[in-house]
């Protein structure tokens, strides 16, 4: 693309994006369309020949725009938020601009350092000590797979690197735990890691839907006297379906007796750490062995970057450093190469989105913006309590609301989860706003969660004005 015609179109691009990013109020959060609907649109063989830009452009507004979720919409309120800033966005035009491959500190000793200092920021500002070594990944899946193979490669004296683990009669079966109500990954890493659906025990949670370290201690104890050799136990900081916050301190306690490694899945829920008051959910993280944290879920960075921060970063370096002859350098003995701390050669340059946005906003302009969400979903807790149709189904610790309809002559738990279900499914259908869901001990549960950049109270209130507008008109229907 010659470089006029790139500076045409980069105009008219940035100038789309402004509008678009001043103009939600336009646009629906959920599109009203049909599975197939833009693939039928959409022709079914490349083009021989290439396109004008224009024709493009024009083709975002025709067919992607009607087919689009809108995560950085002030009323998407489902899952975890994934919210881009502005700041953000520019940094990640301008990161795929230079296009980088971050493996190799020659290959871009801007990516690399800026890497290492972002990271320090970073940690500082989650208050974790200088013991702590960081990394980024794309998400928090790749994360805790990295610091469960760290994890396995801990256990020295079963020579994993050499001899790996199939066919090995004499080697000891595998176990990793955490609670009932940890991240689906965990699962996954574990069957990546070849520990099998077996290897992965869930422990009971207390009534806050937190592990309890009782039964921690006590499936530690039987798994040993099974021949089970315990590798990993994680702790989660913010869980997915409600945020709770598992007692780390008691359960790093148990992992130092025991000599396991403790992984904290903080990918939520440690960005709260930030705002002074809220720095008591890192609590115990000191001890932790390996903790995640995602900026692009509530640090207002675009997706993706998550970040795994390790004490012993020997341990996950010699799980994982393979070095072909072509990526030798001179310089490898005085620098880090960050190919070698994973299973990626290929590394973007995604530390300069989270310069921008550290940067752009500030620690404190950050705090701001988290100790709002807070407020506002201890607000909507608080609007839930007092309404007589509607019970709140978990604590609020942090910014996410979980709730379902209950009228008082509906008592029968299968029909509460299909009005629930129903209720859900009516405030969706409206586009104006996006909640999920999950299911606590089978009752079908509505989650709120309040994180993005752009969310303020206004938007939290017609969400609840929905949800209670919709059931109404559900119950009026029976």
């Amino acid at each position: 693309m010659p470089p006029e015609e790139f500076r045409r179109y980069g105009h008219q691009l940035i100038d789309w994006i402004a509008d678009f990013l001043s103009s939600y109020d336009a646009h629906r959060v959920l599109p009203a369309i049909n599975p197939g609907e833009l693939r039928a649109q959409l022709p079914q063989a490349p083009p021989q020949t290439g396109e004008p830009m224009h024709d493009i452009l024009a083709d975002i507004d025709r067919l992607i725009m009607p087919a689009m979720t809108h995560w950085n919409h002030p009323e998407f309120f489902a899952y975890f938020v994934s919210s881009g800033s502005g700041p953000g966005i520019l940094a990640e035009m301008l990161s795929a601009t230079l296009n980088p491959n971050a493996m190799l500190w020659k290959s871009c000793p801007a990516a690399t350092e800026l890497e290492q200092v972002t990271l320090d920021w970073l940690r500082q500002m989650l208050g974790l000590p200088e013991t702590f070594w960081g990394i980024m990944y794309d998400s928090a899946s790749i994360s805790i797979m990295h610091a469960l193979a760290a994890a396995r490669e801990q256990l020295n004296d079963l020579a994993m690197r050499e001899h790996g683990m199939a066919g090995r009669k004499e080697l000891p079966r595998l176990r990793v735990y955490a609670s009932e109500h940890v991240h689906s990954s965990f699962d996954k890493a574990a069957l990546i890691l070849g520990l099998g659906q077996a290897g992965v025990r869930k422990i009971a949670v207390d009534e806050q839907f937190r592990l309890r370290p009782e039964a921690l201690q006590h499936a530690l104890n039987e798994d040993r006297a099974a021949g089970w050799r315990p590798m990993c136990v994680t702790a989660t900081v913010g869980t997915t379906s409600i945020t709770s916050i598992d007692p780390v301190p008691a359960i790093a306690e148990i992992c130092k007796r025991e000599n396991v490694w403790l992984h904290v899945d903080a990918a939520y829920g440690g960005s709260a750490a930030l705002v002074p008051e809220l720095r008591w959910v890192l609590e115990g993280c000191e001890h932790a062995d390996s903790l995640v944290v995602n900026p692009h879920k509530w640090l207002f960075v675009p997706l993706d970057l998550s970040v795994l921060y390790t004490r012993k970063p020997e341990v996950l370096r010699r799980a994982f450093s393979l070095v072909a002859e072509y990526l030798r350098t001179a310089q490898d003995r005085e620098v880090e190469n960050f190919m070698d701390y994973g299973i990626p050669l290929g590394r973007r340059f995604r530390a300069l989105k989270l310069w921008f946005v550290l940067r752009y906003f500030g620690w404190e302009g950050l705090a701001v913006r988290l100790r709002e969400h807070v407020r506002l979903a201890q607000q909507l807790a608080g609007w839930v309590d007092a309404h007589p149709e509607f019970e709140r189904m978990a604590p609020t610790p942090l910014s996410l609301v979980c709730f379902r309809a209950h009228p008082a002559h509906v008592q029968n738990e299968e029909e509460l989860n299909r009005l629930n279900e129903s209720l859900l499914e009516a405030v969706n259908n409206t586009r104006e706003v996006f909640l999920s869901h999950t299911k606590l001990n089978g009752r079908f549960v509505l989650r709120c969660a309040i994180g993005g950049v752009r969310t303020e109270e206004r938007h939290v209130r017609k969400a609840w004005e929905i949800v209670q507008k919709q059931l109404a008109r559900l119950l009026a229907l029976k």
